[in-house]
């Protein structure tokens, strides 16, 4: 029997958020402790900028960058490496029937906010922006 996702027309429900947002904030815990049993992954500082939730609970896709930009691969290769130990974590943080698989993904926020700034710094969309506000004006 094939399963829907919930998310594709309505958007992630209450309980997809909630627990997203669960699992966000005791990463951020956990990695900001230094918990994890990796010298190397405890000298870099991570920040968990989102968790996504599959419809069904089972998978959370985990949006972090190292501070400052830094080797985003090998944060997310390193972060891989511990699923396990920081799965744990998650299960002793919360209850919930399946601890989700977690995958690890670039966080794409601070791109998407220097693209934006970079647009809304080019002349020719400062002119159309005001061009709009003052047809807007008129109406």
């Amino acid at each position: 029997m094939a399963h829907k996702n919930l998310t594709s027309a309505k958007g992630p429900s209450q309980r997809q958020l909630r627990v997203g947002e669960l699992i966000r904030r005791i990463l951020s815990e956990v990695l900001s402790r230094g918990d994890v049993h990796d010298p190397d992954l405890n000298r870099l500082y991570i920040t968990v900028g989102e968790v996504q939730m599959s419809a069904d609970l089972r998978v959370a896709t985990v949006h972090v960058m190292p501070l400052g930009g830094g080797d985003v691969d090998g944060a997310i290769a390193l972060l891989a490496k511990h699923q396990g130990e920081l799965r744990h974590h998650v299960s002793k943080g919360m209850i919930i029937k399946h601890v989700p698989e977690l995958r690890f993904r670039r966080d794409i926020t601070y791109d998407q906010l220097d693209e934006t700034r970079r647009l809304l710094g080019d002349e020719r969309v400062r002119r159309d922006v005001e061009n709009a506000k003052d047809d807007g004006d008129e109406a």
